[in-house]
Parts: structure tokens; C-alpha cells; sequence
């Protein structure tokens, strides 16, 4: 199984908004076969493991990190291939949270007399798929928050510069990080501050690269949804030249300024000229409705969102209790109390009020830290 798992992260970077799933064929105790999803709309790892093993199948333990699925999509069921391939034995890591399998393959499997045996390295299997699996049980996507901040905790100073704080191994970590993710998410302060491109970008990647990956033009570009409210966005902005799917999410414009509703729907048709999808969702107190945004990125199958904001959005998406991992980059660097915050929190009265987080992860990247912390779990808030 933790070859399956080793395989299933192969992955990592390209089977959205699919899980990344591994799995081995073992036959009289020889490695047989081998396969993990590759691309959503291609073949499941079973599949894939099952052709690696031909006629060595039958008779054999098929060893898959996610039980397998017993429904047609744009593949046919899993469940179908193991019994055509005559297995004898299936030892599933975990099992699948769709509702449309949920048990149901396991089911199908013993049905047919096939031993199964469930829960082999599951916490394993389940670091491989955050997203998935909130995404069907919580209905809204596992969220990152990653900031970059100096050693007394500011991002840029008080005139809005901010190249760079972090140094270049740290700024190639955060393209693994886009690249594993199916949505990024950042607020119209940071385009009209920065403009950004907000891209996964091969010049600045460093280390061994996806077998996949040999150009720019290969990669697969997350989703970039840009918060914007009242409609600022330039059509010139950076992120505009990108080739992927660009979201606008804006809110409805006042109804008792016709010239506002009329300058709207005229920004609103420039942008969709341009490509970009325009979604306006419901306000909350302080601008879109955060918790609304969630749910939408859910039924747009975003598994894992990558949040790159200023302290605004950031401070609301903690404030509210709506991210589940924070990547802080932390640089050896001073810059004093009047450069900006990491994030904007409301004034806390109680040391019992204030977020607290749990270490996950600390380790140096280049000349920088990169700290992961999880937050202690809370309701939810708007």
C-alpha cells in the first residue's frame, strides 16, 4: 500500500478535479502491475495497474489507495475491471467519500466474491485528497492561506513595496503549491497593487519537474477567481494574458444608482469579451459572502483553493474561520511597525477569543522559513 500511495502522488499536480489515487497488483508476493490517475477523463489507477499486469491479474491482491468507484463518469467503474480481471483479494486504503460510491464498491466487490479488506494506511491515503474529501463531505473545498511576511510579521512597507521579501527558493515553493491546487483565489487590492499574473510558471520552478511537464503550454493552469465587488478590475490587468479559466466575482450593483448599474453591466460585458466568467454572489457584512464563495468553488469541482491576498481578504477568511491550512514564508528581515500587517483581525477582548493554530509543519527553504499551521476547528462564521 505505501507503494500505491508513493504512486498515487505522481498525481499530485494533474488529476483535478479528480483524487489522486495509486494502486499495485501483487501477485504470489511479485510486484505484477502498477498504475495511478493521470489526467481526469483518462484511466483510474486500477485500470491502469490491471493493463500493467495483463494475465498475472487473475488470481491476484490489487492493493489501490481509494476505493474503487462503482458508477460510470467519463471513465467506466473500477469495479467493473477488478471482476473482469478475475482478482482474488482488494485491500483498499480508504473509503471513497462520493456519495455515489460511499461503501457501494466494496459492496459490489464482496458481492461478486472478492475479498476486501478496507483500511490499510488510510491516514496516509487521506493526506493524498484534502480537497476531495471535504469537497464531498463539507461541500466546499480544502482552503491555503499563504502569506509572506518579515520576522516582526509585515508584508510590505507602509508605501506598498514588498519584492521581494522572501527569497527565490521560497517563491519557487509557491509554485508547487499553485500547481497542486485547483483554484487560486486573491481580492482586487492585491491586482490594482501588484499586478500579478497569479500563474504556475516553469522559469521559476526549481527542482525535478512532473514527467508531464515540458513546456509552459503543458502545465495545467489553476482556476484564478479575483474577489472584486464594485468592478475595479482593469481588462488590461496581467492576469487577463494568462491561458486558463479567469472568474470575476463581484456583487450585484445598487440598484438606486442607475448610472452605477449601467457603468456595470458595460464593465461586466468588456471582461466577458475578454473570456472571463462574471458571477455576482450575495453580499455578507463586509463584502461578498465568504461561506456563499465556498459553496459556489465547491459546484465548481475546486478541491483545494490557494488563497494569495492581501491582509484584507486574508484577515476575513481567518476571521471567519474558512481556512483549514495557513503557508506562511517567514524571512530573516526587519521592517518596522509602520510597514503593513499580515493580517486585518478584528480587536480580540479575550485571549479565549483568538484563533490558535497547530504546528504541522517548520522546515528552511533557502535562506527563508516555511511554517504550516492548521487552525483548532470552529464553526464556521459570516
Amino acid at each position: 500500500m505505501a507503494l500505491a500511495i508513493q504512486l498515487a502522488r505522481k498525481g499530485l499536480y494533474t488529476t483535478h478535479p479528480n483524487p489522486r489515487v495509486g494502486c499495485v497488483v501483487v501477485n504470489d508476493g511479485k510486484l505484477v502491475g502498477q498504475g495511478w490517475h493521470q489526467h481526469a477523463g483518462q484511466g483510474h489507477a486500477e485500470v491502469n495497474a490491471l493493463q500493467d499486469a495483463g494475465n498475472l491479474a487473475q488470481g491476484a491482491t490489487a492493493y489501490v489507495t481509494l476505493e474503487p468507484c462503482c458508477h460510470t463518469g467519463k471513465t467506466p467503474p473500477c469495479t467493473n475491471a477488478l471482476i473482469e480481471a478475475k482478482v482474488s483479494r482488494v485491500v483498499v486504503a480508504m473509503q471513497d467519500p462520493n456519495p455515489l460510491v460511499a461503501g457501494n464498491g466494496v459492496e459490489l466487490l464482496r458481492q461478486q466474491g472478492i475479498e476486501v479488506v478496507s483500511g490499510v494506511l488510510e491516514a496516509e491515503s487521506k493526506a493524498l485528497n484534502p480537497g476531495f474529501i471535504q469537497r464531498m463531505t463539507h461541500k466546499r473545498p480544502w482552503v491555503r492561506c499563504k502569506m509572506a511576511m518579515s520576522l516582526d510579521g509585515r508584508t510590505a512597507l507602509h508605501n506598498g513595496q514588498s519584492k521581494w521579501i522572501t527569497g527565490p527558493e521560497a517563491r519557487a515553493d509557491v509554485q508547487r503549491w499553485r500547481a497542486q491546487s485547483g483554484a487560486i483565489l486573491t481580492g482586487i487590492n492585491t491586482v490594482l497593487a501588484d499586478d500579478p499574473s497569479l500563474n504556475v510558471r516553469l522559469t521559476d520552478w526549481q527542482g525535478e519537474r512532473p514527467e508531464c511537464w515540458r513546456h509552459q503550454e503543458d502545465l495545467l493552469q489553476p482556476d484564478l477567481f479575483v474577489l472584486d465587488s464594485h468592478l475595479r478590475v482593469s481588462p488590461q490587468a496581467k492576469i487577463f494574458s494568462v491561458a486558463r479559466k479567469n472568474h470575476l466575482i463581484t456583487a450585484s450593483p445598487s440598484a438606486s444608482s442607475a448610472q452605477n448599474t449601467q457603468s456595470h453591466a458595460l464593465k461586466t460585458q468588456q471582461l466577458i469579451d475578454l473570456g472571463v466568467d462574471v458571477v455576482a454572489l450575495k453580499s455578507g457584512v463586509s463584502g461578498i459572502d465568504l461561506k456563499e464563495l465556498l459553496t459556489f468553488l465547491a459546484k465548481q469541482e475546486v478541491n483545494e483553493l490557494w488563497v494569495e491576498s492581501g491582509a484584507a481578504l486574508a484577515g476575513q477568511m481567518a476571521a471567519h474561520h474558512l481556512v483549514d491550512e495557513y503557508v506562511i514564508y517567514i524571512a530573516s528581515k526587519l521592517m518596522g511597525d509602520r510597514a503593513q500587517p499580515l493580517f486585518k483581525l478584528p480587536e480580540y477582548e479575550s485571549m479565549g477569543d483568538i484563533p490558535q493554530l497547530v504546528w504541522q509543519d517548520v522546515r528552511q527553504i533557502g535562506d527563508d522559513l516555511r511554517v504550516i499551521a492548521r487552525p483548532i476547528q470552529k464553526q464556521a462564521t459570516q
